[in-house]
């Protein structure tokens, strides 16, 4: 893995965990009771974004190291894991009968 994919992948995984995040623990304006003019009832009373990035940090770290661990020292490629290789389509199947059946008639 390069840099560049480490340095990727770990955006990736912050982001999903930001994501997955953003909405555990907030109160609402509406269950709150105080809601702001000119501001939905469902927007958030006390949003500490401080606080949620650096959980959201301190929870992606160990998961990214774990998954570049996984991809650096895994004894199996994703060559491995390709189920599909085996599988020919249809029409080259149905083209390679025809031509049997062809080859089996001109033997006659």
């Amino acid at each position: 893995m390069t840099i560049t994919a480490a340095i990727v992948l770990l955006a990736v995984i912050w982001f999903m965990t930001l994501y997955i995040s953003l909405p555990i623990g907030m109160k609402s304006q509406g269950d709150v009771g105080e809601v702001a003019p000119g501001t939905p009832a469902s927007a958030p009373s006390d949003f500490a974004l401080k606080r949620k990035l650096m959980w959201v940090t301190i929870i992606a770290t160990p998961i990214w190291i774990a998954v570049c661990l996984v991809i650096w020292f895994v004894p199996w490629s994703m060559g491995d894991l390709d189920f599909y290789s085996g599988i020919e389509p249809g029409w080259k199947v149905e083209r390679e009968a025809a031509a049997a059946a062809g080859a089996a008639a001109q033997a006659d």
